[in-house]
């Protein structure tokens, strides 16, 4: 069975445009509810062991350059097959193939900056959502 929680993270690009409420205002009119939520910012080594599992490919020091480039709001959301419905209000990630109407064909200025980062599975959405967030700030 699907999970009921997924972590979201928005993006520095985002954040920096402006777009922080609109993307809230779209995870919540589709059915979401924000469990936990922080505005915040991640050093280059906080980014570097978030992105780990990335070390070794070739994009990693332009990842977490970028994601701790400026402030990202990272929130862990609940709803019914939560990851699943998520990923299709994102869209692709690379924003030219995204569907309209999802978050990255409105917001995302290109596939590296791509607006928001949603969780791949019920298990990723765990340890990314504890990544940022104590137990004590989960509602």
């Amino acid at each position: 069975m699907a999970g009921k929680r997924t972590f979201t993270m928005i993006k520095p690009d985002a954040v920096g445009a402006g777009n922080t409420g609109a993307i809230i205002k779209m995870i919540e009119e589709a059915g979401f509810k924000i469990v936990a939520m922080k505005k915040t910012y991640m050093s280059k080594e906080r980014a570097g062991q978030f992105y780990a599992v990335h070390k070794e490919r070739p994009f990693y020091e332009d990842l977490t350059n970028y994601m701790s480039s400026g402030a990202i709001v990272p929130m862990i959301l609940e709803k019914d097959n939560a990851v699943e419905d998520f990923r299709k209000l994102i869209g692709a990630t690379n924003p030219k193939e995204a569907a309209e109407g999802t978050i990255r064909k409105l917001f995302a200025e290109s596939i590296e900056a791509n607006a928001i980062h949603g969780s791949d599975s019920d298990e990723n959405a765990t340890i990314e959502g504890n990544f940022f967030f104590a137990e004590t700030e989960k509602f």
